[in-house]
């Protein structure tokens, strides 16, 4: 009966450290979600405020 505890321990475990690296690979993976939105997010306000400075200057340019 031994070897079989031993045995279940040791699957038991095995299981439990599966788990854990899947848990973490998810965890990459919304990490990485996260940052590529957040690199869009940057890049599209980076749009915006160009094409604000470009829309203002352009009605500068007509006050003139």
């Amino acid at each position: 009966m031994g070897i079989f505890d031993d045995a279940k321990e040791t699957i038991g475990e095995a299981a439990k450290q599966a788990g854990r690296a899947v848990d973490d690979a998810v965890d990459r993976v919304k990490d990485k979600a996260d940052e590529v939105k957040a690199e869009a997010d940057v890049k599209k306000a980076e749009a915006e405020r160009d094409s604000v400075k470009k829309r203002n200057e352009a009605k500068e340019d007509l006050r003139d």
